[in-house]
Order: C-alpha cells, then sequence, then structure tokens
C-alpha cells in the first residue's frame, strides 16, 4: 500500500483550491444554527454526498467539535466501489486535501489492526472511495493538524459491524489514556432516490434508532432494509464504540435531503447529522 491516498474527488465533490474550499465550508459553518452549549462529542455521525449537497447538513456535526481537543479522528464509512468481507485500513502515511496532507496515526492505525483479523490492508477499496474523503473538507478545516485513521467497511454485516466497534472501542481507549480523547466519525447517506416524503419516511427509522443511542436496534432494521443507509455498518459500529467507551446518548442535529439544494423533490438522497456524549 502507497503511503499517499491522493485526492480522487477534488474539484469535483468539493472544490479543489484552498480558498474556495475554505469559503464554501466555512460558509456551510457560518450557516448552523447555534443550540444549546453542549460538550464535544465523543462521536459525530456526518453525510458524504458532494459538499454543496450535503454540507449544509454536515456542518451540524462539525460545528459541534471546533474548539474541541482531539488526539485523533477515526473514520469510518462504506465502500461504495469494492466488495470484500472486513474493514480496509489505511495504515501509515497521509491524505491529500486542497487544505494540506492530513498525517495517519500509525500507531493508533496499528492497534486497530492488531485487536481484530478483520481489519485488513486493502488499497483498493481506497482509490475511488469518497465516503472518507468527503469527511476531511471539514476536518481539516476544524481540527487542523489532528491525525487521522481510514476505516473502510466492505460487507456490513452484524458480525463486521460489531467486530469493528469493539476493536475500536478498546484501542482508543488504551490510546486516548497516554494521548487525549479520540474523535469517532460515522460517514453516512441515508435512503437514495426516492420522492422526499418517501424518503423521510424511511429516514425516520434510522434517525430514531440513532436518536436513542441503540446500535442493536438500529442493527436490526438495517438487516431487514439494508437500503435505508449506505453506512449502516459504519453507524452501528461507532455507535458501538462509543457506548463501550462510556457514552450515554445521542442526539440528531440535522436531517434535510439533497432536493433541499436542488429543488428536485422527486428522488432525493437523505442526509443527517448526529453527535454522540
Amino acid at each position: 500500500m502507497h503511503d499517499v491516498r491522493p485526492a480522487a474527488v477534488a474539484g469535483t465533490w468539493y472544490p479543489g483550491t484552498t480558498a474556495r474550499l475554505a469559503e464554501a465550508v466555512d460558509a456551510h459553518l457560518g450557516a448552523v444554527v447555534p443550540g444549546d452549549a453542549r460538550p464535544c462529542p465523543t462521536a459525530i455521525v456526518a453525510p458524504h454526498a458532494g459538499l454543496m449537497y450535503s454540507g449544509p447538513v454536515a456542518a451540524y456535526a462539525y460545528a459541534l467539535v471546533r474548539g474541541c481537543r482531539y488526539s485523533a479522528v477515526v473514520l469510518v464509512g462504506p465502500s461504495h466501489f469494492v466488495g470484500f468481507r472486513g474493514v480496509s485500513i489505511w495504515p501509515r502515511g497521509r491524505w491529500q486535501t486542497p487544505f494540506g496532507d492530513v498525517e495517519v496515526a500509525d500507531d493508533l492505525a496499528a492497534a486497530f489492526a492488531a485487536a481484530s483479523p478483520l481489519v485488513i490492508e486493502h488499497a483498493q477499496a481506497h482509490g475511488r472511495e469518497h465516503s472518507l474523503e468527503m469527511q476531511l473538507p471539514f476536518v481539516a478545516r476544524v481540527l487542523p493538524g489532528v491525525p487521522i485513521v481510514p476505516l473502510v467497511m466492505g460487507h456490513q454485516t452484524r458480525d463486521t459491524a460489531y467486530a469493528l466497534g469493539d476493536a475500536i472501542a478498546g484501542a482508543v481507549a488504551s490510546w486516548s489514556r497516554d494521548r487525549g480523547p479520540a474523535l469517532l466519525v460515522a460517514s453516512s447517506d441515508l435512503s437514495h432516490y426516492e420522492d422526499a416524503l418517501t424518503a423521510a419516511r424511511m429516514d425516520g427509522v434510522v434517525l430514531g434508532f440513532v436518536d436513542a443511542f441503540d446500535a442493536d436496534r438500529l442493527m436490526d432494521a438495517l438487516e431487514r432494509e439494508p437500503h435505508h443507509a449506505c453506512g449502516g455498518g459504519p453507524m452501528v459500529s461507532v455507535l458501538r464504540a462509543a457506548a463501550r467507551g462510556g457514552a450515554t446518548r445521542a442526539r440528531v442535529l440535522r436531517y434535510a435531503d439533497s432536493g433541499d439544494v436542488s429543488g428536485d423533490k422527486s428522488s432525493v438522497v437523505g442526509y443527517m447529522a448526529a453527535a454522540i456524549w
């Protein structure tokens, strides 16, 4: 596996220059309607579509982590292009972004790989994948200099989601004792290409279980209707890891669909931002 992961969708899914990307990300963050003061979250859920579509929702999650101190950001997203068993980790090096390269926390990555045989190196799973890359404009902007651990989940089975959650919880607990807390990020869009009313009904199932902080019932629902969320497995892993790490509550911060930007409500993609403490 090469140490440098080039940006795959810069200039298409999000602006490819530093100035234009900063302008776009800052505009999304600036449009967040402030809520009650909350502590820094243990984990967040954020969507991963093109920045103009999902950015207004993702900003609600990332606005909560501005000013927070984290030792690493653990990114967990689905594989859209490569089918495989387990979870592919990018174990070392850096990821390129218009804001500069983001380093990989190689010690923490090694701890994940040691914690579960399902965590493997599979470079092809990262090549075209946008689910993690679409988090980096926000991560690099609001948490500059904080290293990442990129994890792409293949087949989103219960066994894989639970094993990854347990591996994250154990490795992060050891890491955090010496270096401070890590932020967990689950990358997921919700339903795809339904009309807005149907999408809202489908997405409401996922929102309800996330808001209830119930990874098991969310997994049950996703096994019955996997098309409710493309990153359902990563969400389950992050919810489970956060619970094992001592988190006790979750909150859906924002819900919208692509039609809120495009104006076309006949075929939409659903987006959610959530936080866990």
